[in-house]
Order: C-alpha cells, then sequence, then structure tokens
C-alpha cells in the first residue's frame, strides 16, 4: 500500500506511451510552423513538452487525488493495525496463561488465533488489492482529463508531438519547448469549472 506514488507515477507514464500511440495509429497531419513560434519545426512537424513532475505538484484534481488515496491507504493501515495489535494480544494472553489452560483450550485458543492470522492476511490481500483498483480507476481518470484537455489545447498549437518529461528520461531539452505552465494553467482552469 506504500506503493501508491509509485503506481501514480507508473500510470501518468502509461498515459504518456497511450498519447503516442493513438497519435501514431491516426492518419498523419503536416502542421506549419506559422501556428506557434515557439515550437521546434523539423521536416513538417511541431515537438513541445510539459514537466511530469511539475504536473503532479500543480495540478489540484491529481493532487486531492493522491491525497485521498493516501488517506484510504492510512485509515486500511489503521485497520490492519488493530487486527495485528488483536492477533498479537491473543497470543501473549495464550504464552501467559497457558500453564493453567487445558491441551484442549489450548488447541482451541491456538486455532482462533490461527484463525486469526489467516483473516488478517487475507483482510491485508484485499485491501491491496482494493486500493490497487481504486488507484488504477481514479488515475485513469485523471489520465483521461489530460488526455482530452491536450486535445483541445493543441487544436491551435499543431503539435505533432506532446512528450512528457519524465526525470531521468530525457537527456536534454531546451525549455523553449516547454509548455508545462500553460498545461498546468489550463487544466487546474478546467477543473474548477468542472468543479
Amino acid at each position: 500500500m506504500k506503493n501508491v506514488l509509485l503506481i501514480v507515477n507508473a500510470l501518468l507514464v502509461i498515459a504518456v506511451a497511450y498519447l503516442l500511440y493513438e497519435h501514431f495509429k491516426g492518419p498523419q497531419k503536416v502542421m506549419s510552423a506559422a501556428n506557434n513560434n515557439a515550437a521546434l519545426t523539423a521536416n513538417g512537424f511541431k515537438i513541445a513538452y510539459f514537466e511530469m513532475d511539475s504536473l503532479q505538484n500543480q495540478y489540484n484534481l491529481l493532487k486531492e487525488v493522491r491525497t485521498a488515496l493516501m488517506a484510504k491507504d492510512q485509515e486500511m493501515g489503521k485497520e490492519l493495525s488493530n487486527m495485528e495489535n488483536s492477533l498479537r494480544n491473543k497470543y501473549q494472553e495464550l504464552q501467559k496463561n497457558g500453564n493453567s489452560l487445558s491441551q484442549a483450550e489450548i488447541a482451541n485458543r491456538q486455532q482462533e488465533i490461527m484463525d486469526l492470522d489467516k483473516n488478517l492476511k487475507n483482510k491485508r490481500q484485499m485491501m491491496e488489492q482494493e486500493m490497487q483498483d481504486e488507484s488504477f480507476k481514479k488515475l485513469q481518470d485523471v489520465k483521461k482529463r489530460i488526455e482530452d484537455y491536450l486535445k483541445e489545447y493543441n487544436k491551435d498549437k499543431g503539435y505533432a508531438y506532446i512528450f512528457s518529461n519524465v526525470p531521468d528520461m530525457m537527456y536534454y531539452k531546451d525549455t523553449v519547448y516547454n509548455i508545462t505552465a500553460d498545461i498546468v494553467k489550463g487544466l487546474n482552469e478546467q477543473y474548477k469549472q468542472k468543479k
């Protein structure tokens, strides 16, 4: 459950890969450089990028999703911790009072402890799966909103490619082609209107 942020980052990388796939499967368009002087024109297409870490830190919807997921993770952690404490207490009680119990009582309490341990493991597994499913669903929604916004944003910009710069994945970039501020501003305005 501590891997929520890793999952968020991985899904956002997948979102960018999906955008590239969607672009290449459709008919190719050649845009002129007159649409946007800040974009690179090479062989008839323009390229721009945005900083993924900046988007993650400044896009209000994504911040709210992360906060909600972390709160749910903490809530689940508390529930599991309570179950672990109950199991530990039962075990310590058996250790403490074992000498005064009959063999049948000891066997019953050991079975109870094994059942609690099994329930704890099942609950942990169920919660982890639930957390993964919810994270995936919410991040897919965020990804879809980003994709939709980029389609709208690009209508008058004419970019052939809009890349997401994930830290340590791009070795050189000219900041002239950084559209992060536009993307963050537009996404936040769109989110504020829909809220």
